[in-house]
């Protein structure tokens, strides 16, 4: 009976958590699509949800014009932050479960920068790969945030073979300062594609049509299936790599996927978003000090909440000085860089 009341106990713990975290997620949406120069009334959101993407039998036509708002700029901008914010929620989470220190995110470890940098160069170059065309934008980004993670690595290997998590961060924000130059430089040389870039850059998920959300999808899809497929491992590596391998787990091939799919996830968000730092850290620490370090959990919770937490970042930033609109990262960097230092001072204090 003891063991059947903590099962139970555990479940509705569980079970509020994720509502807690939908409803965030939801509440998030609806702001996102209501509020704005022109409102949306929720009835009438509802009637346009219902009508154009349910397709259910309405009876009174909803206006032409909040249609098109919220069909075409609105709720795909909506739906792209919040697969922005997931994928380097999650990814974040995952990095900072297989490094074992808090501080670990996409943004620290140097990957949105390498990331950037194949961003950078296929809009500098104007590259459109044969065969997959569309997708050219986040295949190179995927491509050089994958690379530029295993130079990290194997330059943090050769500073200290025993790879401790700080060597790790700080080479990462060593290559991260390498590569914010090399962008710097492409910059210099650029001409009309100048605007385009810089924009990029500061990170925005505006005047993002369809064609965005389609970009980020798949590899949305397969990189958080990949990392939640391995939470089991995550868990393990959680107690140091050889209690993991006495465990069974094969660190070296596991550690190897969870790199490839948090960069994948990292890369693809970048591609269609821009650098926006800050999320994958932040929010799987959040999710940490509430709901426990169990990544079966963490990773779901920190993808919803992550989700949520970037469609409010921009409800903020195209809101808070309008009509004009400040870039997302902005209030991502005026959140996250106090949290960084505020994680880094406890660990100091604990250290």
């Amino acid at each position: 009976m003891p063991n059947q009341s903590i099962r139970i106990n555990l479940t509705t713990k569980w079970a509020f958590a994720y509502l807690i975290a939908l409803f965030i997620l939801l509440f998030a949406m609806t702001i996102g699509i209501s509020f704005g120069s022109v409102p949306v009334p929720i009835p009438v959101l509802i009637q346009i949800i219902g009508k154009e993407i349910l397709h259910l039998p309405i009876s009174a036509d909803p206006d032409l014009m909040l249609t098109n708002i919220v069909m075409n700029i609105r709720l795909p901008r909506v739906l792209l932050a919040g697969l922005v914010g997931a994928s380097l929620a999650i990814a974040g989470a995952a990095f900072q479960g297989l490094l074992r220190n808090p501080l670990a995110d996409p943004y620290t470890l140097g990957i949105s920068s390498g990331a950037s940098v194949g961003a950078v160069l296929t809009i500098f170059l104007n590259i459109s790969l044969p065969f997959i065309g569309l997708y050219t934008l986040p295949a190179l980004s995927i491509l050089c945030s994958v690379l530029t993670m295993l130079c990290v690595l194997t330059f943090a290997k050769k500073m200290d073979r025993s790879m401790k998590v700080e060597t790790i961060i700080l080479t990462g924000i060593i290559f991260s300062s390498f590569l914010s130059a090399f962008i710097s430089l492409m910059i210099a040389l650029t001409g009309d594609e100048l605007r385009q870039i810089i924009g990029w850059l500061m990170g925005s998920v505006s005047m993002r049509g369809w064609n965005y959300i389609v970009i980020i999808l798949p590899f949305f899809i397969i990189g958080s299936l990949t990392l939640i497929m391995n939470t089991s491992e995550l868990n393990a590596m959680t107690f140091g790599e050889d209690r993991a391998k006495h465990l069974g787990v094969n660190v070296k091939r596991r550690k190897m996927w969870i790199l490839i799919a948090g960069s994948t996830l990292t890369g693809a968000a970048v591609a269609v978003s821009g650098a926006i730092g800050f999320v994958g850290l932040v929010i799987p620490h959040f999710v940490r000090k509430i709901w426990g370090p169990d990544h079966k959990h963490l990773l779901p919770l920190s993808l919803l909440i992550g989700g949520g937490f970037l469609i409010l970042a921009d409800f903020v930033a195209r809101t808070i000085i309008a009509p004009s609109e400040l870039p997302i990262g902005v209030i991502t960097s005026l959140i996250g860089a106090p949290a960084f230092a505020l994680i880094l001072l406890k660990r100091r204090r604990e250290g």
